[in-house]
């Protein structure tokens, strides 16, 4: 049963912070080690070890796609674009454009925009396919102009992939895709095999792994985020349907085990009667033992004082997903300051976002909202400044850059810049 807090908490005892039972960075740097050495024979040798399939071509055809479009239901590729579409007109809002301007001194300063060239998108398999993760991670990275997408994620037993993550593929745009997971696909996409091309970006979720993997390799390409378990904070007064806010919080609740919903409110009576509802309606899911484990472990409803204390202790939490089922609640929203992603009022459950609004649902976990944000267009993009000075230019500035680096004894650099007026 759901645990309800009736006092003032501290932040790290309400969303669980998670780390591995068990140790995995020595496992994980010996798969890697193995893939650069080894190549596309380590990743076949993890595929059979792991998933159980034995390949002789990592790459998924064209054919299988094709396939897998015509497989799935036409009401599901209408949603799927439906989505595509929603999100591209977000996204597009993201894109940025570079600058050029001339300073006091005469120099032109300036910044382009420039495309990451190929980005790699980790999509899980095992339990749940997530064809939403495909559109969330893909479509903007296509936005941002990347030549190349790269899509790494682990067959069945078979060697096939789940259909609908393929069609997803497909509608987002994806140019390339592997039948690899694990670590040894982060290390395939970070080092290259002899079927996979290096990339210089991997964003997606995966497990304990697939989120070490992604540690090890950040620095010989860049990463997304290292995202813990799943986590709702729901704000909520007592005018909300009790059955409406139970059903919020075990939208996350049935993701993982170490999932954390919490809900704030400022009624005891109205926190029972969601505490009831999360009784009746868990054992109505298919994923109702998951959930069941998430309420129980890291479930609570906080009592606040007023609504006002709520938002206070919503800011504190720096929540992955927050509702505010409250009145009004544009005017809370200007009083939020750390959140991975907010939606508003009592028609506007945390699954909109997920699958069909548009806004992106890879977000900040563990209180990272403090300081990071939603995966956007900005993750696949570099910003390369430029400078000019012509000769006049350079003689207006030199003797002031002559004293600065002498300042801090880089007589070198004085040199290079009073060396030209000189001339």
């Amino acid at each position: 049963m759901i645990k309800i807090i009736d006092k003032k908490v501290d932040a790290n005892s309400v969303f669980a912070r998670v780390t591995p039972k068990v140790d995995v960075s020595a496992i994980v740097k010996d798969i890697i080690d193995n893939v650069v050495n080894n190549g596309d024979k380590a990743l076949f040798e993890y595929t059979k070890k792991f998933d159980k399939a034995e390949l002789t071509d990592l790459a998924v055809s064209k054919e299988e796609i094709d396939q897998a479009v015509k497989e799935v239901d036409k009401e599901f590729l209408r949603i799927l674009n439906r989505a595509a579409e929603n999100i591209r007109a977000f996204h597009s809002k993201q894109k940025r454009q570079g600058f050029e301007i001339t300073n006091a001194d005469g120099a032109i300063v300036g910044q382009k925009i420039i495309p990451v060239e190929k980005a790699g998108l980790y999509v899980p398999g095992g339990t749940a396919a997530y064809p939403s993760t495909v559109l969330m991670d893909a479509i903007p990275a296509k936005i941002a102009g990347v030549e190349q997408v790269v899509m790494v994620t682990p067959p069945d037993k078979n060697g096939k992939i789940n259909p609908v993550i393929l069609a997803a593929a497909s509608v987002a745009g994806v140019d390339k895709i592997f039948k690899v997971g694990g670590a040894q696909a982060i290390a395939g996409l970070a080092y290259g095999t002899e079927s996979i091309p290096k990339v210089d970006k991997i964003v997606g979720p995966g497990n304990a792994f697939v989120a070490e993997a992604k540690k090890q390799v950040f620095g010989t390409v860049s990463i997304d985020m290292i995202a813990g378990p799943s986590e709702i904070l729901i704000v909520a007064d007592d005018k909300n349907n009790p059955a409406h806010i139970a059903s919020d919080l075990l939208s996350q609740a049935e993701h993982d085990k170490m999932a954390s919903a919490v809900l704030i409110t400022d009624s005891k009576e109205f926190a029972k009667k969601v505490s009831a509802q999360l009784e009746e309606q868990i054992p109505l899911l298919e994923r109702a033992d998951i959930a069941r484990a998430s309420i129980d472990d890291n479930g609570k409803i906080i009592i606040a004082e007023d609504l006002d204390d709520a938002i206070d202790i919503a800011n504190l939490l720096a929540p992955e997903h927050l509702e505010l089922c409250l009145d009004n609640p544009f005017e809370y929203l200007t009083k939020i300051k750390h959140a991975g992603s907010v939606f508003l009022g009592r028609n506007c459950p945390e699954a909109m976002g997920d699958y069909i609004a548009g806004a992106n649902h890879t977000l900040p976990t563990s209180g990272t909202a403090r300081f990071s944000s939603a995966l956007s267009v900005d993750d696949f993009i570099k910003k390369t400044q430029y400078v000019y000075y012509s000769k006049e230019a350079l003689e207006n500035t030199a003797k002031d850059v002559d004293y600065f680096a002498k300042k801090e004894g880089l007589t070198a650099h004085a040199k290079s810049a009073v060396i030209r007026i000189k001339d």
